[in-house]
């Protein structure tokens, strides 16, 4: 893809051209060094028209349903008049590092809205299964106009606080019944969510839905006391509690925009951003350095064999990235 000027980006992103929308978040995307600095100038110059939508994350278990959720949430979006972008973060294909699931296609009645916007991206092995580009993506969506940006991430159990930290609100699906099994990646996310939706509930499985809200609501007072999240339960195929859902998250955000808190947890987002990106350019330095690429295979094999602990070889390694003697503190891990 040939880049184009600064200016078409950004008068096509603030005209809302899907076309140009889609080639502004290719651009961000890009990994080629040359696309970069185009890509932050024009990220720099929509930043004044960003910040407008309501930022919502969507996590779950596997197999809860979260791009019928989805679909069926962002349906009652637009039937309220609502803009709406879907950042659908898929799983990597180890091969070709693109999308594998194409969420787009299992969102069918919102794909077709013209009020609505997918884009499934690949996760490219991010931790947490959110693009390292997401953020920058939700502010062009914003720039477009969009009115609600929705975050789908992969959940599949790993830091989901990835995601959590982008948006204003943290919306986590469930089922009942689940098994003992995904408990572990339950309380790391019922640590850091604002709400929890028993999705399915519907049919034979509406009572179990019921039953498993009253146990997550009693776990999240010991869990969380006076500050535990609302749990609701809903289901995406029936259609039922949809809108609920919704009320629920944007009362609890339109207290927040009016208090300050959301402005004050925005900010401090950006902060966290700033140093993530700091040490995701200092990961790429050190793996590109001639020095460090020469000197690891060699390390990682005495560390294999026992020969040398991984701490002393981290410092050997960090001592050839830095080109002079390592700080003491980092020696007082235990090899």
């Amino acid at each position: 893809m040939k880049p184009l000027p600064v200016e078409a980006y950004v008068e096509g992103v603030r005209a809302s051209e899907r076309s140009m929308l889609a080639r502004a978040i290719t651009l961000i995307e890009s990994e080629h060094p040359k696309h970069e600095a185009l890509a932050q100038e024009v990220l720099t110059r929509l930043l004044p028209y960003t910040g407008g939508a309501l930022r919502v994350g969507i996590s779950g278990v596997p197999g809860v349903g979260k791009s019928t959720f989805i679909d069926a949430l962002g349906m009652h979006l637009v039937g309220l008049g609502k803009r709406v972008a879907v950042l659908a973060i898929d799983p990597s294909s180890t091969v070709s590092g693109g999308s594998i699931l194409g969420d787009k296609t299992r969102m069918a009645r919102l794909s077709r809205e013209s009020l609505a916007y997918i884009r499934p991206s690949p996760s490219s092995g991010t931790l947490g299964g959110v693009a390292r580009k997401t953020r920058e993506t939700l502010l062009l969506c914003e720039a477009a106009g969009f009115d609600v940006v929705l975050v789908e991430t992969v959940g599949v159990g790993q830091s989901e606080t990835v995601v959590a930290d982008m948006v204003d609100f943290y919306l986590v699906l469930m089922l009942a019944g689940a098994g003992d099994e995904l408990q572990g990646i339950k309380r790391g996310i019922l640590e850091i969510a604002d709400m929890i939706a028993i999705n399915k509930a519907d049919g034979d499985n509406a009572v179990r839905a019921e039953r498993a809200r009253a146990e997550y609501r009693a776990a999240l007072h010991l869990m969380r006391p006076g500050a535990e999240p609302e749990v609701t339960t809903c289901s995406a195929l029936e259609n039922t509690n949809i809108e609920r859902v919704w009320s629920s998250l944007e009362k609890r955000l339109e207290a927040q925009r009016a208090s300050g808190e959301l402005e004050k947890r925005r900010r401090v987002q950006q902060v966290q951003w700033m140093w993530s990106m700091i040490e995701d350019g200092l990961r790429a330095a050190l793996h590109a350095h001639p020095g460090v690429a020469e000197l690891g295979p060699a390390l990682e094999h005495d560390v294999r064999e026992g020969r040398a602990t991984p701490t002393l070889a981290a410092r050997r390694v960090l001592g050839t990235f830095l080109s002079g003697p390592l700080p003491s503190p980092l020696g007082r891990g235990t090899g």
